[in-house]
């Protein structure tokens, strides 16, 4: 049971939280009215301003839309006036630029280009929107005008800047692929920069505004004579400049200049063997009475040549590189196409004239003449694969001439060196034109010599040979059959010379003169297959060539020992008694004796005699023979002697014994020196 003071304090506390809570609630109701008063009040005042807010909408609104009206009709205006200017200034074109277009580009190229650039817009407005007025008539006729000039700006800087290469750079340019230590390329600048960049740009305004294809035909035709006197000019420096032997002598490398790079004289193939091919020349047209300096002048144009083709392909693909940047692609290789036409024509004009000439000379049996070809074909098949990467692209008929030429040449050649086989084989065998001494006979020097150049070219002579065979091994084994078919050719060559040879041996009356005849040419032609590579050459299908050549050589010299027997004969036993010493002989007997001496003394003088004069230049072969016959005579005539020393003959031995064994090998030892 709570105690009655505890219960009335606690409802005292009661009381007080109730009375606080009254007081409370008291607050918020007046606090709540406030608020109720003031958003009546906040209400009225918004329905007042949304009220004033619609009335001004209302005014404002119809405002608005007649501004709006009026900007729109102001900017009309505004388009209308600037649309007025604009086209108020195509009337004015014609008068704006009519000074410009007729003073032309020169000088001013992109200030002309925008003139024409108006010009054509001018035309363009007018013959969508007037095109029966005369102003169009006008522009026109300007823009014609324009283009006009325009293509004879194009032409006129062609012609002044398109100047030809210079020949000490063109032989720089094909120099260089042959020097090891070229440490730049040199590079052809044919029209100075700024020049350039106005072309090409004229070139693509007429292409793209002028639909003018004219310029093209222009351009190939300047560029065309450039690229033909450049080469011209490279001739001509090769007439000026080179020596007798055709060795190139550039005034570039004793006067450099700055701005032209200079490098050795380029070599050319086959250059090296010129000498030799100048002195078989000379040999084979000694008989005709050529003039000393018909070969010298031979020289330097095949020289000439030669380099005329390699600075061909260089200028052309210097060319090529040029045209690209002018001409539009798909006009680029037509263009080059009649570009190169007038140069290549006239290098292929010369290659015909060179066959023409050799053919002309050997039909004259001067096959040396076929030995221009070989240089020049060669360098041709070298050149080839650079020809068709330049013509790529070009007519069929443009790639053609190059091969057309190397066929003829090949035919040409294969025919000479026919010819010349045949020529060894009939060579008329004359008295006069025999050695009198024996010695090895112009013919076979000249074959072998002419043989000796073939070396050169082995790959051109097989070619030659090979482009002259239908068979299917000729296209099957191309390299190996070339080669066979050139051994067969210098084995039918050296075939034939032997016959030859052989028949002419027989015009000397004196055997022996016959057998050092034949022994000095076997002897020379063996040597020089020896010293050369012919002997390999032979050796593909003969290869007991030496062998047999030895066998010739032994022959002969046999044969012209042989014609001793007439001096041994007087000093063998044969048919000659046996004497004793001291013994008495009858006068046949002494006779027989006397007759022994005196025919071995008057022929061992009469064979030195003659043969004193014969020679043997081989000094081996001469020696060897000396030798030889110094101990068969002397051994046979040592044996005479000491036979007969102890037996009377005669009263005057002197008479009879002239000679001793010592002054018997002296004599021989005279024999082949026409010095002595």
């Amino acid at each position: 049971m709570i105690p009655t003071q505890d219960a009335s304090a606690r409802k005292k506390e009661i009381d007080e939280k109730l009375r606080q809570e009254q007081d409370t609630l008291s607050f918020i109701r007046k606090n709540l009215e406030k608020s109720d008063q003031l958003t009546k009040g906040m209400v009225s005042i918004l329905s007042s301003f949304e009220s004033r807010l619609m009335q001004l909408e209302n005014s404002i609104i119809p405002v608005h839309k007649q501004t709006e009206n009026l900007q729109r009709l102001q900017d009309n205006v505004d388009k209308t006036l600037s649309c007025m200017d604009h086209v108020i200034s195509y009337y004015h074109v014609a008068k704006d630029t009519d000074k410009i277009i007729k003073e032309g580009p020169s000088g001013r190229l992109d200030e002309y280009l925008a003139c024409i650039a108006k010009i054509q817009k001018a035309v363009e407005y007018f013959q969508d929107n007037n095109p029966d007025s005369p102003e169009l008539n006008t522009v026109k006729a300007l823009f014609e005008k324009g283009k006009e000039l325009l293509e004879a700006e194009f032409q006129s800087l062609l012609t002044r800047y398109s100047k030809p290469v210079p020949p000490i750079l063109i032989l720089d340019l094909i120099g260089g692929e042959d020097e090891l230590d070229t440490q730049e390329e040199v590079i052809l600048d044919h029209l100075p920069e700024t020049v350039l960049q106005d072309i090409i740009c004229i070139s693509g305004w007429l292409v793209e505004y002028g639909r003018n294809q004219d310029f093209m035909s222009v351009y190939f035709q300047i560029r065309s004579s450039q690229l033909d006197r450049s080469l011209k000019s490279l001739k001509e420096h090769f007439r000026k400049s080179s020596s007798s032997l055709g060795v190139l002598y550039s005034p570039a490398v004793q006067n450099k200049r700055k701005d032209t790079p200079t490098k050795k004289p380029p070599k050319r193939p086959g250059h090296d063997h010129d000498l030799r091919v100048k002195h078989l020349s000379d040999a084979l047209n000694e008989r005709h009475g050529a003039a000393a300096g018909k070969d010298d002048v031979l020289d330097i144009e095949i020289d000439s040549y030669i380099h005329c083709i390699s600075a061909f392909v260089k200028l052309a693909q210097s060319e090529y590189q040029l045209l690209i940047e002018v001409i539009p692609e798909h006009h680029q290789k037509r263009t080059f196409d009649s570009l190169i036409q007038e140069a290549l024509d006239n290098l292929m004009l010369e290659g015909d004239n060179i066959v023409s000439a050799a053919r002309r000379a050997i039909m004259r049996h001067d096959y040396s003449a076929v030995l221009t070809i070989f240089p020049i074909l060669k360098h041709l098949k070298q050149t080839k694969p650079d020809f068709d990467q330049v013509l790529q692209g070009t007519a069929a008929s443009t790639k053609n001439k190059l091969p057309s030429l190397i066929t003829s040449m090949e035919t040409t050649g294969a025919k000479a060196l026919e010819e010349f086989a045949d020529s060894i084989k009939n060579d008329p065998d004359k008295e006069y034109n025999m050695p009198k001494d024996g010695t090895v006979h112009e013919l076979t020097s000249n074959a072998i010599l002419f043989l000796q150049q073939l070396l050169d070219f082995q790959e051109t002579a097989g070619a030659m040979l090979a482009s002259q065979e239908t068979s299917s091994s000729a296209s099957s084994y191309s390299s190996e059959f070339s080669r066979r078919l050139l051994s067969t050719y210098i084995c039918k060559v050296l075939g034939n010379l032997q016959l030859n040879l052989l028949s002419k041996s027989k015009v000397y009356e004196d055997t022996a003169l016959s057998a050092i005849f034949l022994h000095n040419n076997y002897n020379y032609t063996l040597k020089s297959l020896e010293k050369s590579e012919l002997i390999q050459l032979v050796s593909v299908t003969q290869r007991k060539a030496e062998t047999q050549y030895r066998e010739l050589i032994e022959q002969q010299i046999l044969s012209y020992q042989r014609s001793w027997i007439k001096v041994t004969e007087y000093i063998t036993d044969q048919n000659m008694p046996v004497f004793q010493p001291g013994a008495k002989l009858k006068d046949k007997e002494r006779q027989m004796i006397k007759d022994k001496f005196k025919g071995f003394n008057d022929g061992l003088e009469e064979l030195c005699k003659i043969q004193k004069v014969w020679a043997i230049p081989d000094k081996d072969q001469r020696d060897a023979i000396r030798q030889a016959q110094k101990r068969m005579i002397t051994q046979a005539y040592r044996a005479f002697l000491q036979r007969y020393t102890n037996v009377s003959f005669t009263k005057n031995p002197e008479k009879y014994h002239k000679y001793r064994p010592e002054q018997v090998e002296a004599m021989i030892e005279r024999l082949f020196d026409t010095s002595a």
